[in-house]
């Protein structure tokens, strides 16, 4: 299987999925759009589409934005699997013709989130999450509510059974957080509604839990588990 990765900023990295992909067997391609004059993967040469966070937004009048959500788009109608995390998650809602809007509080830390649904097997009732987002995504009426969170309910969705949304982050390894709380730690100082510093960020451990989630939803999309 070809995975391909968007990644959209140096500080937000595909993470676990690649170890997912390693034991898989599977190969993992990493496009940088918004580094690379907007270069996208076609819909032929992708097997799974893997859609990363960055400090964008789905309502940028940006051209190579735009043709992420054309690709997307492509994958929905031969109905194959795609994954989005934060910004990743918004670009599929919006394709699908749904808002993104500023979320109701700003969300950059570790913080809980609590499974609504139960059509993925293996996810527990409630995981400690990486937050790094100030928008949310609007549920689209034909996917369900996967996860909601104390502060910003619409935290992931799930459409059929090879659609995945969600508004955080469960990919990021030590070494990722790392790099995002080094590089982008001021996004997290300044109006954050979790009350976290960078540092404190950093202090955290990454739960093992993390893994087994991303293990499970990925799993369930590509029909291996």
């Amino acid at each position: 299987m070809r995975i391909n990765v968007l990644q959209h900023t140096p500080s937000e990295g595909p993470g676990s999925i690649v170890d997912w992909a390693a034991d898989h067997g599977h190969q993992v391609y990493i496009y940088h759009p918004y580094q690379f004059n907007g270069i996208l993967p076609t819909v032929d040469d992708t097997d799974l589409l893997v859609i990363l966070g960055g400090p964008m937004s789905p309502n940028d009048d940006v051209e190579w934005v735009k043709n992420e959500r054309q690709l997307i788009k492509q994958l929905l109608a031969q109905h194959k699997p795609i994954f989005g995390a934060c910004y990743g998650a918004q670009q599929i809602a919006k394709t699908l013709g749904y808002q993104v809007l500023k979320a109701p509080h700003k969300e950059v830390g570790w913080a809980p989130v609590y499974l609504q649904s139960n059509k993925v097997p293996g996810l527990p009732k409630q995981l400690t999450a990486l937050h790094w987002h100030e928008e949310m995504f609007e549920v689209p009426t034909e996917a369900q509510l996967l996860f909601t969170s104390d502060l910003v309910h619409n935290q992931g969705f799930i459409l059929g059974d090879n659609v995945i949304g969600l508004q955080f982050h469960l990919e990021p390894k030590t070494i990722n957080v790392r790099t995002m709380a080094i590089n982008d730690g001021q996004y997290a100082n300044e109006g954050n509604d979790l009350h976290q510093t960078a540092a404190e960020i950093l202090q955290a451990p990454v739960p093992v839990e993390n893994k087994m989630a991303i293990d499970a939803i990925f799993d369930f999309l590509t029909k291996t588990n």
